[in-house]
């Protein structure tokens, strides 16, 4: 199950960049491990991270550079800048307020109680 679109929208960028603290990945590597260490909540397809790296990437927050994988294949992988790393603890401290907000209104958590 994912998010919705609005949803996926403001937390897409935050899932990119929190992924990309671990270390730098290449754009399937990314998909992969979006779907996979979210669950599937945050499953996003190639032509929605593509783009997303891109944007990210003119904005400053990541950069990109071509590797060799370990497979010996070419790839372009995207690295956390420090613009990114600034912009990433700036967007957790949102968040953080954000479902505390939310608990405050009677949402654990920031999830709803079952028949509210």
């Amino acid at each position: 199950m994912t998010l919705e679109r609005e949803w996926m929208r403001g937390a897409a960028p935050l899932a990119v960049l929190t992924l990309l603290v671990r270390r730098e990945m290449y754009g399937y590597e990314l998909v992969e491990a979006l779907d996979r260490d979210s669950g599937g909540i945050l499953a996003m397809g190639q032509s929605t991270v593509y783009p997303l790296l891109y944007n990210l990437e003119a904005r400053g927050h990541v950069a990109a550079a071509w590797k060799t994988a370990p497979t010996g294949r070419r790839r372009k992988y995207y690295g956390l800048t420090a613009e990114g790393r600034a912009w990433l603890e700036s967007q957790r401290d949102q968040w953080e307020r954000l479902v505390l907000g939310l608990a405050r209104l009677g949402l654990p958590g920031g999830v709803p109680e079952p028949g509210a």
